[in-house]
């Protein structure tokens, strides 16, 4: 039987989504750019302070910048709930926002159900979950779960050449500290994350359903192809002279479709290329191309990228260049709790669908119980500023949050 649902106060979400929408605005690609420790990142974490501090919840920041705002007293076994405020350049409001806003008006929601929390409660924010600055992502959750090495990560630089020990140092967070934080890591019982969904399977598995809980995520991750060629004169180099990089680094993009094509369910995007030095009358001496791949398991995303790759070697070789691929992350498939997510659904009574997008969730699922709930997305468009939520669904999220959160909490 289908849950009846109860709207939390529309007021409060329009009042906190009202304070938030004007934070990191990107009036050139429009959407928002808010990235890791920079101005809006900064003013975001002051908005999740005070919107925290104002519902009597402690804040803290943990050793890697990710912000923790406790009900109560901390301690193990602790029900935590939320995403990130970060997001990708020129991305859209509700990925990751959402489900922030949605904690914290989950918070709201209990307290005026009366609900008394029986074990530790935490509405967790976590630092560059896109890696739209430094080009690692999930990194507040990878840092604290010890998944990638911290030295490694404090020589991160962004395209504007600042460290991320620099940029960390900036925000507060002393770069030394970061690392993997085990203590916290074992107080946490369950993890819950809500978030916009990115796609329409939830459309898909039932039309009527404006939420739905995660099952799994598909292996992920970024490659960079560096091609290496001879600069020289646009207008001068005769097209037997050439050595031209871009012709090597343009065929990655359609080598992406064909071995989509090749892959049944895999998907491959080219969303980055920096041609070195730049000039719209130079031949470029290298090209840097940036490469999105994800299909079922690590083996099978890898196999992918090979194949992308191979083809690229051959349009290299053809024209006098030379390519070197990078691996910058890769994740495995995650599977959430099984037995927490078929509770949450037949708790809800709505579908359980699976998702290609990344989250804080599934680097956590590996060391304590997690589970995503998903809010409908009209269109399934992401990561641009044509993202959206009906507010409507957006509160029915609230509701689902809340009552899961409730059954937790006991």
């Amino acid at each position: 039987m289908k849950h009846e649902w109860v709207s939390p106060d529309a007021s409060r979400f329009a009042s906190a989504w009202s304070d938030l929408a004007g934070i990191g605005r990107d009036h050139r690609r429009g959407g928002y750019s808010r990235h890791g420790f920079d101005d809006a990142d900064l003013h975001s974490r002051a908005w999740f302070v005070e919107q925290a501090q104002r519902r009597g919840l402690d804040v803290e920041t943990d050793r890697n910048g990710n912000l923790w705002a406790w009900w109560g007293e901390p301690g193990v076994g602790a029900v935590v709930t939320g995403s990130h405020l970060d997001s990708v350049p020129g991305g859209g409001a509700f990925d990751g926002p959402l489900g922030v806003v949605s904690a914290l008006l989950a918070v709201d929601e209990l307290k005026v159900r009366g609900v008394a929390p029986a074990r530790p409660f935490a509405v967790a924010c976590f630092v560059e979950e896109e890696g739209g600055r430094f080009g690692l992502p999930c990194l507040g959750s990878r840092l604290l779960t010890g998944a990638v090495d911290p030295d490694a990560v404090r020589r991160l630089h962004d395209p504007d050449g600042v460290s991320l020990a620099d940029a960390a140092a900036r925000a507060g967070v002393d770069p030394a500290g970061m690392g993997p934080d085990p203590a916290r890591l074992a107080g946490i019982g369950t993890f819950l994350e809500l978030h916009v969904e990115q796609g329409r399977l939830l459309r898909a598995a039932d039309p009527t359903a404006a939420v739905a809980v995660g099952s799994e995520i598909v292996a992920h991750g970024r490659w960079r192809f560096t091609v290496t060629g001879q600069g020289n004169h646009a207008g001068t180099t005769a097209a037997a002279d050439r050595r031209d990089p871009m012709i090597p680094a343009a065929a990655i993009v359609p080598a992406a479709r064909r071995a989509m094509q090749r892959f049944q369910g895999a998907v491959a995007t080219v969303g980055r290329i920096v041609p070195v030095p730049g000039g719209t009358n130079v031949i470029a001496f290298s090209v840097q191309v940036w490469l999105d791949a994800r299909y079922g398991d690590t083996a099978s995303t890898a196999a992918l990228v090979d194949a992308i790759t191979a083809d690229v070697r051959l349009e290299a070789e053809a024209e006098g260049c030379t390519v070197v691929v990078q691996r910058e992350s890769l994740s495995d498939r995650v599977v959430f709790d099984p037995a927490l997510g078929v509770s949450l659904s037949e708790r809800l009574g709505v579908p359980i669908v699976p998702t290609g997008a990344g989250h804080d969730a599934g680097v956590l699922a590996a060391h304590v119980p997690s589970a995503m709930l998903f809010v409908r997305n009209p269109t399934g468009i992401s990561h641009a500023p044509e993202e959206h939520a009906e507010t409507a669904d957006c509160l029915v999220g609230v509701t689902a949050l809340a009552d899961c959160l409730a059954d937790l909490l006991l």
